[in-house]
């Protein structure tokens, strides 16, 4: 069995059989034995208390997945029995249950906190759908931090997040190569996390404390891009005032990720070549070569071996590059993954907004499980970082989901054609809106759009140039 399978098996047999353990805390025996009762019967294990002392004390003496805390208590009210086990269990989710449902106690109890708040009398279907809801985030929050833990001591994959079967692969994939100076190939959609792979290669390499240098090869013209890698002596060309090293003699001992291949030219193509044969390349007007130890891991979001018929790659590169491929899967094939993906960039965008931990509501995550994602884990994570900078509480709701995810509109908004146009004028027309509204909403980053459009930096320049957008200045840093 593999280690990483080994890793998921040990975390699913670690959690708890039952539906989840809940305690309820509330002064009525009453409304007590109701709620033991229908959690029960739904496969909760559940203890009570009857003061909020009492409660405070099973907390630290049990581990539970929620808490039942009614609102009136004798002696220290709800309110402060939420703060005080806010102060301890950040992550313990409490639903708070009372007669007096008021406005003002409902947005008192999220601001301290609370995961949810109910009124007496509750509607038993709508209790246990919040119940179970809340029950499973909690245990998805335990199982993402028990599996980093796991896959940390393992290996160094602190930032790649997935339990799902094509994610467990990869990682076994990834330890079992990583030690090997192999050229590595990644293949996969945009978005799907190309450059995170690379850097846990390099992590678990013995070139770990070497240079991991990236270059997004489709980000610039052939002439720069060379003088990029390569390096150049001085008076190589116009501007080459001084001589310079390229990424390839920075890189020397540890790793140089070529991002998006498939773009680079022909000519380009066969310089790289000859390093991976040869080690070897000389500075761009330069007439000494230059030996380097780098480990190549090239990356693409298209069909190498299509474009290797098409003519636009080189067989013999592509078969150099080809030594091991990682294939990435979309996330709508490994959906299992995003309620860790959602937490984990829920984490990450309160702490760099110097905000309160965030949770997402049952009706939240409906849409995000069931959206298509053409935009992969880069996608969910910008539509996770909008919704904790513009929530005004811990609940992240339906409300700050874009629309195109909840069904209510496209992410592109087409106009009428002009007047007796014909049908090319037409659909250049139509072309030039869409790519217009996508930088406007990419604040005019091209690489960005062009990621959105799952085409190539060059491919989009070309159609920038040839419908005659003007690229606008942007508009935050």
């Amino acid at each position: 069995m593999s280690d990483a399978a080994v890793i998921a098996r040990t975390l699913m047999n670690g959690t708890r059989g039952l539906a989840g353990a809940v305690l309820i805390i509330d002064d009525e025996a009453e409304i007590r034995e109701s709620l033991q009762t229908l959690l029960e019967m739904e496969g909760f294990a559940v203890e009570t208390a009857h003061t909020g002392e009492a409660g405070l004390r099973r907390i630290g003496e049990h581990p539970f997945d929620l808490i039942l805390l009614d609102l009136a208590l004798p002696g220290r009210d709800g309110m402060e029995i939420l703060t005080e086990i806010r102060a301890h269990e950040t992550r313990l989710p409490v639903i708070m249950i009372t007669a007096y449902g008021t406005v003002e106690n409902a947005v008192r109890a999220m601001q301290s906190g609370a995961a949810n708040f109910v009124t007496k009398p509750w509607d038993n279907e709508k209790l246990l759908a919040d119940i179970r809801a809340a029950v499973g985030w909690r245990r998805a929050e335990e199982e993402n931090i028990q599996l980093k833990r796991a896959l940390k001591q393992r290996y160094n994959f602190e930032n790649i997040v997935g339990k799902s079967e094509p994610m467990l692969k990869i990682f076994d994939l990834v330890a079992q190569v990583a030690n090997s100076r192999s050229t590595v190939l990644l293949q996969g959609e945009s978005g799907t996390g190309k450059e995170v792979i690379a850097k846990a290669l390099h992590l678990n390499s013995p070139r770990h404390d070497r240079p991991f240098v990236p270059v997004n090869t489709g980000s610039m013209p052939t002439d720069l891009l060379e003088s990029t890698l390569f390096g150049h002596v001085k008076g190589a060309f116009t501007s080459a005032i001084a001589s310079k090293k390229g990424l390839f003699e920075m890189a020397d001992r540890g790793t140089l990720f070529l991002d998006e291949i498939a773009t680079m030219g022909i000519d380009t193509q066969a310089k790289i070549l000859r390093v991976l044969q040869d080690r070897r390349f000389m500075h761009l007007g330069g007439v000494q070569e230059v030996q380097v130890d780098v480990r190549i891991i090239a990356a693409t979001n298209v069909d190498l071996r299509q474009a290797v018929r098409d003519g636009r790659f080189r067989e013999d590169l592509f078969y150099r590059l080809n030594v091991i491929t990682i294939e990435l899967p979309p996330l709508r094939q490994r959906r299992e993954d995003i309620p860790l993906l959602v937490d984990f960039f829920l984490k990450k965008y309160a702490e760099e907004n110097d905000r309160p931990a965030r949770h997402v509501t049952p009706e939240a995550l409906r849409p995000l499980l069931s959206y298509s994602w053409p935009g992969n884990v880069r996608e969910l994570e910008n539509v996770i970082e909008r919704a904790v900078v513009l929530s005004s509480g811990a609940e992240i709701g339906i409300d700050l989901l874009p629309d195109h995810l909840l069904g209510r509109g496209s992410i592109f908004t087409l106009h009428d054609p002009p007047a007796n146009a014909s049908l090319f004028e037409i659909v250049e027309d139509v072309e030039r809106r869409i790519i217009t509204d996508m930088l406007e909403k990419c604040n005019w980053n091209q690489t960005e759009a062009a990621e959105h459009f799952k085409v190539p930096l060059s491919t989009l320049n070309q159609k920038i140039r040839r419908l005659n957008i003007e690229i606008k200045k942007k508009t935050r840093g």
